[in-house]
């Protein structure tokens, strides 16, 4: 396994500059992000598409740090209900294939999406309860009508391009959001779809990840590594759904944690370890979104903290057998 950063962290900073400081804290891959949510700062698929010796440049500043990509990542909702919205992130993820493609890439990673309760609809409805009636008719009828097509669709385009992996993390608020959604939609797919691996979004709703892990086994294809910290006081009292805001720390019922400050060592060995069971040996791209540290230190910490447990030699022939 190798040890990589989500480089939009310094979206701030140019591009080879972001290069400089994964190169010097010890990292051997780059996520980038190009386009949707994560923004394209470091790397606009327009423009490198369009100019053969800009795309060169940027390939070239990745190579000569001697990084890898570990994926070009461009979180979206392509089934937004309002069409301006979904044709923008469904744009940038056609192009960000397309670029995969050029750079030799196999792997993207974005979200599933998310569709409201009609052809009608402005808004996004994240169905999470079977009744009402209505709730259960809103979810087959999203399924059925957008979800399905829109990503046997997708899959089919990814895999002409050579693209042979979207990762779609499983996230609350789109609809694969927990291991039986993701199955469900690979099923229906095809083995294109498959997982972006967070466990600080299954951490939150009660799932254990070293058990997600093993579910999904070979359809993970890339992994954060991001934490969460569930407070107990706040979530006594209101449960895990929770609105507010994700700087109002001391209220909320979980935040997200640099690596290490949600949960201890014992549960990030064995995460690693069930990653390399069900024969997963990529990249565990870090994630800084730790509201109570500073770019710098919370990603430090982490590096240190996953530096002495991840597991970076190939799986070996046991010598005793």
């Amino acid at each position: 396994m190798k040890l990589g950063v989500f480089l939009v962290l310094f979206g701030g900073k140019k591009f080879e500059e972001a290069l400089d400081i994964a190169k010097d804290l010890g990292l051997e891959a780059v996520e980038i992000g190009s386009g949707n949510y994560p923004g394209n700062s470091h790397c606009n698929p327009d423009e490198l598409l369009k100019d053969e010796s800009k795309l060169k440049s940027f390939s070239k500043a990745i190579e000569k740090r001697g990084l890898e990509i570990s994926a070009l990542s461009c979180h979206g909702n392509p089934l937004h209900p309002d069409e301006n919205i979904a044709q923008a992130h469904r744009h940038a993820q056609r192009q960000t294939i397309l670029l995969a493609e050029k750079l030799g890439v196999k792997r993207i990673i974005t979200f599933s999406g998310c569709p409201g309760d009609s052809e009608n609809a402005k808004s996004p409805n994240w169905v999470t309860c079977p009744w009402p009636d209505d709730f259960s008719k809103t979810l087959a009828w999203q399924w059925e009508k957008c979800v399905i097509p829109y990503w046997k669709e997708e899959a089919k385009f990814a895999a002409q391009h050579n693209v042979k992996e979207i990762c779609l993390e499983m996230h609350p608020g789109f609809v694969v959001y927990n291991p039986e959604t993701l199955l469900k939609l690979r099923d229906a797919a095809g083995e294109v779809i498959g997982a972006n691996f967070d466990p600080s979004h299954l951490f939150w709703q009660g799932i254990d990840p070293v058990a997600a892990v093993r579910k999904l086994k070979d359809a993970i294809y890339h992994v954060h590594a991001k934490d969460t910290k569930i407070d107990r006081i706040n979530t006594s009292v209101n449960g895990v759904l929770d609105t507010k805001s994700y700087l109002d720390e001391v209220n909320r019922s979980w935040i997200f944690r640099t690596v290490g400050y949600g949960h201890g060592e014992e549960f990030w060995r064995e995460f690693i370890s069930n990653l390399r069971l069900v024969g997963y040996d990529g990249v565990l791209s870090i994630e800084h979104e730790d509201s109570l540290m500073s770019i710098d230190e919370g990603l430090k910490k982490a590096i240190a903290f996953l530096k002495g447990i991840l597991i970076s030699e190939p799986k070996p022939k046991a010598w005793w057998t």
